[in-house]
């Protein structure tokens, strides 16, 4: 690493240099000297100390032989110092040797940075072995700094991105479990992804590129960006609500009464297998909670079986979902349409396969055309990969239709269906 230090031949004299450079009161000058050399810059010119005390113009006057001009402001050249180093024998070399002398050998800052941009090199390292459906976030937190933010030098910044590529690469997980079990499972101990850690922080950033879990904010949303993934705060949080589903002695008692059940990931993974469903083969899975309790109110034990997500399908959702599926149901999904439902159905189609229910552009484009006074679409666009046409009608149609809104043209579906 380039540095100025005396070479072979460079003397100085240490006692002498003491008293004529390394007055307290001369302090100033032999940092700004010393910077000049980390930056490779001449010491050559004049330095210019605002405010001088007593002190610092007394030594400045030791050194030059003679009291600098009056005023505000002391000013010392450089050139003049290094002629009277050197004439005076004390630094025969000038002074930037003075300055080692005094201060020990100075790093050039470009070499500086060239070092630390090659510890961060291979502190990024391990983003290198992530899969393809990784790169583009890879590549993103070296561009936006996120671990930089995190880690704060590239020694810290090693050993976290080597921990959270581990996690990433065991992500997602089924069946799910919690983030402690996880963490004491395949990083540093069971408290390794708490909330609020570097560590965890940088997961949830990847993880959400696994998942596709959309953007969002606070304790609810990061929960819910966790268990899109498999990692749970425990197993009774993480509920799904459901309609006439069979298999158990509490589920077929709900059935029997028409009513709701609220479904736990704990009951779905546990001593509980995956319920089944009634003969007709078809679950029909939606959005808001409104839907599936105006079903029960209408059809009772009557209604065809319903799974509903109540927003982002939760671990306990996708749990049963996937079962209900590996059994052969049929699903078919129905949410709000604007650009949180279309994410809500893409997150739930990257899980579980379904067909539309009521879910294309032509029913939006039917649905909006006979209300009146709908809201607005906000936020950004999304695709809608099993009906492309949809995100063109919303874009162009510029409107949210809500389920409730269609709640009839559901009901009238499910009676159709209804025993």
């Amino acid at each position: 690493m380039p540095s100025a230090t005396p070479q072979n031949g460079e003397q100085v004299d240490a006692e002498r240099l003491g008293r004529l450079l390394g007055d307290p009161g001369l302090a100033w000058l032999v940092d700004r000297a010393r910077q000049r050399m980390a930056r490779g810059r001449p010491l050559t010119g004049p330095l210019t100390l605002s405010h001088p005390d007593e002190s610092q113009r007394r030594a400045a006057e030791s050194l030059l032989g003679r009291v600098p001009r009056a005023g505000r402001s002391l000013t010392v050249r450089l050139d003049t110092v290094d002629a009277i180093l050197r004439r005076s024998g004390v630094s025969p070399d000038g002074l930037g040797v003075a300055v080692v002398a005094l201060t020990g050998p100075v790093t050039l800052h470009a070499a500086t940075r060239d070092k630390e941009e090659r510890a961060w090199e291979e502190a990024y390292a391990p983003l290198g072995t992530l899969d393809a459906e990784l790169a583009d976030w890879a590549e993103r937190i070296r561009r936006d700094g996120l671990v930089r933010r995190l880690a704060r030098t590239p020694e810290a910044a090693g050993p976290l991105v080597d921990a959270a590529v581990r996690a990433l690469r065991s992500l997602p997980v089924s069946p799910p479990m919690s983030r402690a079990t996880f963490a004491a499972r395949n990083l540093a101990g069971a408290h390794a992804l708490d909330e609020g850690t570097p560590l965890a922080a940088l997961v949830l950033s990847g993880l959400r590129s696994v998942t596709g879990f959309p953007d969002g904010a606070g304790a609810e949303w990061r929960r819910e960006a966790w268990a899109s993934a498999g990692l749970l705060r425990d197993d009774v949080s993480s509920t799904v609500l459901s309609l006439n589903l069979r298999g158990t002695p509490s589920l077929d008692w709900m059935a029997d009464t028409g009513e709701p059940a609220v479904l736990t990931l704990r009951s779905l993974t546990r001593h509980t297998p995956v319920p089944v469903v009634t003969t007709t083969g078809t679950v029909h899975v939606c959005e808001n909670p409104a839907v599936l309790s105006a079903a029960a109110d209408t059809f009772g034990r009557a209604c065809p079986p319903m799974v509903c997500l109540q927003g982002q399908p939760s671990a306990a959702a996708l749990t049963l979902l996937r079962g209900l599926s590996a059994q052969g149901a049929g699903l078919l999904y129905h949410g709000d349409f604007d650009w949180g439902g279309v994410r809500i159905a893409t997150a739930l189609r990257r899980s579980v396969p379904w067909r539309p229910w009521r879910y294309t552009a032509a029913h939006y484009r039917a649905a909006a055309a006979r209300v009146t006074e709908v809201p607005d679409l906000t936020g950004a666009p999304a695709a809608t990969p099993w009906d492309p046409a949809l995100a063109v009608a919303l874009a162009e149609r510029g409107v949210r239709v809500e389920e409730e809104v269609v709640l009839d043209d559901l009901l009238s579906d499910l009676e159709r269906q209804a025993h």
